[in-house]
């Protein structure tokens, strides 16, 4: 038999919990005030996950709402270095404070409750879940419009955690041009599906580059298969994301905020709508 996934609209089982269907998201700490939860996916790595969840949060504290970022990527964390948090969390007897960012934004990743920051974390997926649960319940989310939830690659232990105990109020899916990349946004979009998780729509990252000399869109990976991707599994196209070495730039520096491109815009105003108004 399968794990159970709590979808019953999926599972042909007629168990007790099909008939007295249950909620099985978990509170967030007492102290917490999070009005949208915003998870960021992808099917696979390296298409910019991270990046885009860094992003949206930088775009959405741009416009004046208070932003927090949940990196429940535990054994690849990115986001501390893209902000250029270094450090480490404070506890007290309330339980754990996340770290601001320079412009105010809310972060918490395993990479502020390490010792050194380099360490890898060996973790089987049970724990990895576990951690990922305490930075829902433990960690004190304060005053927060969207909370962005920056997901590992795939469709294992940690999505399914973070959609079992999260309530999550859409996701935007990452993926890159690569053909190959539309049969993985199809496993993320299926898998939310499943789990009955709104999809605000898809983003396309290193879509093409910017010819410093002309100004024309040069598709590096070949042409973008997007938007068939999209109407295949009926979901929105957001925004393309161009490769940018000033992005990268800003990224390695740890100055993600300061970056100004606005390709992103788009995503933000899908973002927005779920609190029914734009700033």
């Amino acid at each position: 038999m399968s794990e159970c996934t709590h979808d019953c609209s999926s599972c042909s089982q007629n168990c007790a919990s099909r008939q007295n269907p249950q909620d099985f998201h978990e509170p967030p700490h007492q102290l917490s005030s999070i009005k949208k939860v915003i998870g960021v996916v992808s099917g696979k790595g390296g298409v910019g996950k991270s990046m885009t969840s860094a992003l949206l949060a930088v775009e959405m504290r741009r416009r004046g709402y208070r932003v927090g970022v949940l990196d429940a990527d535990i054994t690849g964390p990115s986001i501390p270095k893209l902000f250029g948090i270094h450090g480490r969390a404070l506890g007290d007897e309330n339980g754990i404070w996340p770290i601001q960012s320079r412009t105010g934004i809310d972060v918490m990743s395993v990479n502020l409750l390490l010792e050194n920051e380099e360490d890898p974390v060996v973790w089987r997926g049970p724990v990895i879940a576990g951690a990922v649960k305490q930075f829902w319940q433990e960690v004190i989310w304060k005053d927060v419009d969207f909370l962005f939830v920056d997901m590992p690659p795939g469709t294992g232990d940690v999505p399914l955690t973070v959609f079992q105990t999260l309530p999550v109020d859409g996701i935007v899916v990452v993926t890159s041009p690569q053909e190959l990349v539309s049969m993985i946004v199809g496993k993320a979009v299926k898998m939310a599906q499943m789990m009955n998780i709104p999809i605000l729509g898809v983003v396309e990252n290193m879509s093409y580059l910017v010819c410093p000399d002309c100004g024309k869109k040069i598709p590096v990976f070949g042409d973008s298969h997007l938007e068939e991707t999209a109407d295949k599994y009926g979901v929105k196209v957001l925004a393309k994301m161009p490769l940018d070495p000033q992005l990268t730039a800003c990224a390695d520096g740890g100055a993600i905020e300061t970056y100004a491109g606005d390709a992103l815009a788009p995503a933000a105003d899908a973002v927005a709508a779920l609190l029914g108004d734009a700033k």
